[in-house]
């Protein structure tokens, strides 16, 4: 869950209009992530997600104590996933991204961690329980380093599109083309699928499969469609797009 959309609504008028799907899809995960049950709005997003990733260390450290299970897969497990929340309430910190200061109802609140942040902890759940006993292609050592190396890469790549993003917005408003959006225009999502695919090659199980198709298709390719007929009123668009590619060079 990373994105701000990068351009100024002041700018340019030649802008595409979204898909309608996608209009249709994001009209319907706000209502259930941020108005759900209707009411008050006494909670920040920030703070739910927040809860959500930086107690993830603690969680899955609990799993491990409750199961008994001290396997080097549940080690690397807790150090990867739980570090990562650590490292986003660094960034929320650091540079926050202001889609999460919306206030949202308690109702709201309860479906962001149902339909989208609380199944990243049924993927831990289900490693540490033994319900996943992995059987990896490659000899273990070997899968946790190609594991480690995916993760590692994915939290640089993503720290370093949203610190991009934050402090060349504050300058100057427009579209970002240079540094980690030269190649891609979405670096931020990239690091964000690379980071919770590698949580899915630790489990190797048919649930995350279906957990990552969920979020990858219904929420972030959504952000994405609609990030991009966003930019597209800018003059340069056309000529980043061409040159730039989705989720990676050329694609």
């Amino acid at each position: 869950m990373t994105d701000t959309v990068q351009t100024d609504l002041s700018a340019g008028s030649d802008r595409r209009p979204p898909p309608r799907l996608a209009q249709r899809m994001r009209s319907l995960t706000d209502y259930m992530t941020r108005d759900f049950l209707g009411g008050p709005r006494p909670l920040k997003f920030a703070w739910v997600i927040n809860a959500q990733k930086g107690g993830t260390f603690l969680f899955v450290g609990l799993l491990m104590w409750w199961y008994g299970n001290t396997s080097p897969a549940a080690w690397v497990y807790l150090a990867l996933h739980g570090s990562y929340g650590l490292c986003w309430i660094l960034k929320d910190v650091t540079f926050p991204d202001p889609n999460w200061q919306a206030r949202v109802t308690f109702g709201g609140a309860v479906m962001s961690i149902v339909g989208g942040l609380g199944l990243y902890w049924l993927i831990a759940w289900l490693l540490i329980s033994g319900i996943s006993n992995p059987s990896y292609p490659l000899p273990d050592n070997a899968w946790f380093a190609l594991c480690i190396s995916l993760h590692t890469l994915g939290v640089a790549i993503m720290l370093s599109a949203d610190a991009q993003k934050y402090f060349t917005l504050k300058v100057q408003r427009g579209l970002i083309t240079t540094g980690m959006f030269r190649y891609i225009r979405h670096p931020n999502y990239l690091g964000e699928m690379m980071i919770y695919g590698t949580y899915a090659l630790l489990v190797w199980h048919w649930i995350p499969v279906l957990i990552l198709a969920w979020i990858w298709i219904g929420i972030f390719s959504v952000n994405m469609v609609l990030k991009e007929a966003s930019m597209s009123r800018y003059p340069e668009w056309a000529d980043y797009k061409r040159r730039s590619g989705w989720l990676l060079p050329g694609l």
